[in-house]
């Protein structure tokens, strides 16, 4: 099913199910927020995120190339401020792939299609493996900075995949890796292989993680 969306670029990547924060100051994007409101239904107002490959969210010519699978997104709190600017809160949706993208009159309209996440049944090996490693990349982290995490693990192998995908401090590329992955199952064993290698290079270098970037805070500007 193809559809047209508003679209927030970031320079990060957006995961379904998960919530991200994000600051709002550019024209163009506070032309977004905007018509957003104006829908009455809370459920409607959606967009379409997608990681910006190379470039950057600010400026007319910011952002110069684009990954094509991203994900939509519902606007669930709005805060507003006096110089107009917002901070403002998304849910993660369903995937979309990005299939041509307008600059529009006030902000960007993407033509989009549907990308539905396959659902097969996945081995509890592979459920056991990502949640031992996540639990060791969460005592090795929390010896230099906050846990990554608060709370059960999602039971749910679909969510579970996603909410490690989210809560790996990963380089983008990875990072768009999983948000692409077929199936929880390879997205499992993927996220795995990553933080059992971000365990190994912490081993032999105890500092931070150099994707300490992809903790920020992110923004469409």
């Amino acid at each position: 099913m193809t559809e047209t969306l508003p679209m927030f670029p970031l320079n990060s990547v957006l995961f379904p199910g998960l919530s991200v924060p994000l600051h709002v100051f550019e024209d163009r994007y506070r032309a977004l927020v905007h018509h957003l409101l104006r829908i009455d239904d809370p459920a409607e107002r959606v967009f379409g995120s997608v990681a910006i490959r190379e470039g950057y969210e600010v400026g007319d010519h910011g952002a110069q190339s684009l990954f094509r699978i991203g994900c939509k997104a519902q606007l669930t709190e709005i805060e507003s401020h006096d110089d107009g600017s917002f901070d403002v809160v998304a849910v993660g949706l369903e995937r979309i792939k990005l299939d041509r993208l307008d600059r529009g009159d006030l902000f960007p309209l993407g033509h989009v299609t549907e990308q539905p996440e396959q659902t097969p049944s996945v081995d509890e090996d592979v459920l056991e493996r990502a949640r031992s490693t996540f639990t060791a990349y969460r005592m090795a982290l929390t010896e230099i900075r906050t846990d990554p995490y608060s709370g059960t693990l999602p039971r749910d192998p679909t969510y579970l995949s996603w909410t490690l995908a989210a809560c790996a401090p990963l380089p983008l590329q990875d990072r768009q890796a999983l948000l692409e992955a077929d199936d929880a199952t390879d997205r499992l064993v993927l996220v795995t292989d990553l933080l059992r290698s971000e365990l190994k290079a912490m081993n032999v270098i105890p500092s931070l993680p150099a994707t300490e970037v992809a903790r920020t805070r992110w923004s469409p500007n």
